[in-house]
C-alpha cells in the first residue's frame, strides 16, 4: 500500500470525523526525531502465511478466539489485546498500537525482541514523546496516517486494528484471520463507534484489494460496500 492509493480514504477520514491533517503531519514529524529506520524485510517469513489481526473487543476472552489466534501462523495485537493474549499464553509476532491504552506493553515487547508498530497521530504527540524513547528502536517501527516521511512508515489503515491488517498485507500474508473484534461493542463511546465503522470500511476496501473474503464482515459487507461507494465516489 503505497500512500498515494491510501490517500482517499485518508482524506475521507478526515472530512468525517472534521480532523486536520496538519497535526496528524506535526504528529509524524515528532516521531520522525525520535525514530530509526525499520527493514520491512524483518517480516518476510510473514510471507504466504496465516496471520490472526487479534483485536481487543470483550469476545477476546473467549475460548475460541483465543483458540483463533492460537492456530494461526503469526499473530499481530491491536492494543490491548496484547495483554489478553499474553497472559493466556499465546506468543506475539507484532503488536500494533497509538499508545493510548498500554504502552508499557509495548514497551515491555520491544524490549523482548518483538516488534511494535507504533503509530504517531494528531491526538497523541505527548504520548509519542514520552513513550518511543522507552521503546528499544531496533525494534520499533514507527507509522502515520499522513504521508510518509524518513523512517516513519504508512501501510494503510485507521484504527490500530485495521492498520494491523493493512500491514499484514503489506508484508505478504496469504490469509488473514480476526478474532477478538466487534463492531457492534455496545461497551464503547460514540466516537469510538465511528472509528469501528471505519475499521470495517476499511477492511472491506482491503478484501476487495485482496479479493479475499474475512468472516468478521459477513453480516455487513453490503452496506459497508455501499458506504465506501458514496464515500469514494464510485
Amino acid at each position: 500500500m503505497n500512500f498515494e492509493t491510501f490517500e482517499p480514504i485518508y482524506e475521507a477520514i478526515l472530512a468525517d470525523f472534521g480532523f486536520g491533517r496538519e497535526a496528524d503531519e506535526h504528529a509524524r514529524d515528532v516521531a520522525v526525531e525520535l525514530s530509526t529506520p525499520f527493514p520491512l524485510s524483518r517480516f518476510d517469513d510473514w510471507e504466504g502465511k496465516t496471520v490472526a489481526v487479534v483485536g481487543a473487543a470483550p469476545c477476546l476472552h473467549e475460548a475460541d478466539s483465543i483458540a483463533l489466534a492460537r492456530e494461526a501462523d503469526v499473530v499481530v495485537a491491536a492494543s490491548t489485546a496484547a495483554d489478553v493474549l499474553l497472559d493466556a499464553g499465546v506468543d506475539l509476532d507484532c503488536m500494533v498500537t497509538d499508545l493510548d491504552k498500554n504502552p508499557e506493553t509495548a514497551a515491555y515487547l520491544t524490549r523482548n525482541g518483538v516488534p511494535v508498530a507504533a503509530h504517531a497521530h494528531g491526538d497523541n504527540v505527548p504520548a509519542v514523546r514520552e513513550w518511543l524513547p522507552r521503546f528499544e528502536a531496533a525494534n520499533t517501527l514507527t507509522t502515520t496516517q499522513a504521508s510518509p516521511v524518513g523512517p516513519v512508515r504508512n501501510t494503510g489503515g485507521f484504527t490500530d486494528g485495521d492498520r494491523a491488517a493493512f500491514f499484514a498485507d503489506q508484508v505478504g500474508a496469504d490469509r488473514l484471520t480476526f478474532p477478538g473484534w466487534n463492531f457492534d461493542d455496545p461497551a464503547v463511546g460514540p466516537m469510538k463507534a465511528r472509528k469501528l465503522e471505519w475499521a470495517a470500511r476499511l477492511l472491506r476496501w482491503l478484501e476487495r484489494r485482496r479479493g479475499e473474503r474475512f468472516a468478521v464482515l459477513d453480516d455487513r459487507r453490503e452496506r459497508v460496500e455501499r458506504e465506501l461507494a458514496a464515500l469514494l465516489d464510485e
